[in-house]
């Protein structure tokens, strides 16, 4: 090992101790201090900013897909800045909008009574252009031009991968928070939005339900989930789908047949099987017509349930894990950390560095899955 490198090891250490000590002293609370010192030294280097950073004015955007529970979280980062002293500023339109320096400072008053309501008051966009040399450095002139030099990224995997690249090119703190109805994402058991997309499905499918059965049909119900299937999973479990086909697991048309005519040889006299948009066979239209050329026991109907999904009033849980994390966002940049994202594992807030959160995704409860097959007899 060579002095420098030494030397750069025990400045690392220094932080990490740093961020332990402040931490202690500001909670108070030797288990949370104990938990910290755990967290803070498994972080990669590059995830604790610099002591000579000093964070006055945080910038928050929401990016890619909008999700129920956004709200909830944009005023708990603006509240919780507020608290700790920060300047707090909007910027509109996700990271389109950090190009076009389309800004808004935000006090309390910017905050009042979203928490109840869907989508974000940010709005969301996709920017191609961030994904440029050109992009980013037109991104941070605009934050350097108003004097902020910390960012909240509320969104999913690919806008991590944004966040994480500009924060490694540019003097800029990054926090990215899980915002996705997918809840797909590496570092956190539930993501902003999935709890209330998922009950507005098996709302939705408990409706299909009662025509489904006055008519003697059979439904398949397409919901989102290109590349993971919880939603599918777990509201499919909750609302007594007869089959559930994601794209984590191999879908075979026979086997669906031959349980779809041991229903109705038990007498079922309607169905209901939900198709994760990411199957393989190719979606609820494709599914339907393969059966059909096998069976014709039912009324075959398909249903696309689409954006319907992503509206609406969020959930309590959403609510609260919102908040939770819009605390725990700021909270983690007062500290010094950056290049990592807030999420909850086993009901306590965790942080992971970015490029896991981004490159890596949650496994799928095979247990879960066993248990839908077993029900659905």
């Amino acid at each position: 090992m060579t002095i420098r490198s030494k030397i750069n090891k025990e400045i690392l250490f220094a932080k990490k101790i740093y961020f332990f000590f402040e931490f202690s002293s500001t909670t108070g609370n030797c288990k949370k201090s104990l938990l910290a010192l755990r967290i803070c030294t498994k972080l990669p280097p590059n995830s604790l900013i610099s002591m000579s950073t000093s964070i006055q004015k945080i910038a928050i955007l929401t990016s890619g897909g909008d999700a129920p529970g956004m709200n909830a979280c944009i005023r708990a980062l603006v509240r919780t800045g507020i608290y700790y002293g920060f300047e707090m500023w909007g910027v509109t339109r996700g990271y389109d909008g950090l190009i076009k320096g389309d800004f808004k400072k935000m006090d309390l008053r910017s905050v009042s009574n979203i928490i109840n309501r869907g989508g974000t008051i940010l709005k969301s966009a996709r920017s191609e252009e961030f994904r440029t040399e050109a992009g980013m450095e037109k991104a941070y002139q605009q934050l350097k031009e108003r004097g902020i030099n910390a960012l909240v990224v509320v969104g999913g995997d690919g806008s991590f991968k944004g966040a994480y690249h500009f924060s490694n090119k540019y003097d800029v703190a990054v926090m990215g928070l899980p915002g996705t109805i997918d809840n797909d994402l590496y570092g956190t058991d539930f993501t902003i939005g999935y709890d209330t997309a998922t009950n507005t499905v098996v709302d939705a499918i408990d409706k299909i339900r009662d025509t489904a059965d006055a008519h003697n049909r059979l439904f398949f119900i397409e919901v989102m989930g290109r590349d993971a299937g919880y939603i599918a999973l777990n509201a499919g479990i909750a609302a007594g789908c007869e089959d559930i086909l994601i794209p984590e697991t191999k879908t075979n048309i026979d086997d669906l047949v031959v349980s779809l005519k041991k229903g109705r040889a038990n007498r079922k006299t309607s169905g209901m099987v939900i198709v994760a948009e990411g199957d393989e066979e190719g979606g609820a239209y494709e599914v339907a017509r393969k059966v059909k050329e096998q069976f014709d026991g039912y009324e075959m109907k398909v249903t696309i349930l689409g954006h319907i999904q992503r509206g609406g009033s969020p959930s309590c849980f959403d609510r609260v894990l919102a908040s939770r994390l819009g605390v725990a966002a700021i909270e983690g940049l007062k500290d010094g950390m950056s290049k990592v994202m807030a999420g909850i594992i086993n009901n306590k807030v965790v942080y992971t560095p970015l490029t896991q959160a981004a490159k890596l995704h949650s496994d799928m409860d095979d247990d879960l899955y066993r248990i839908s097959k077993i029900l659905s007899i």
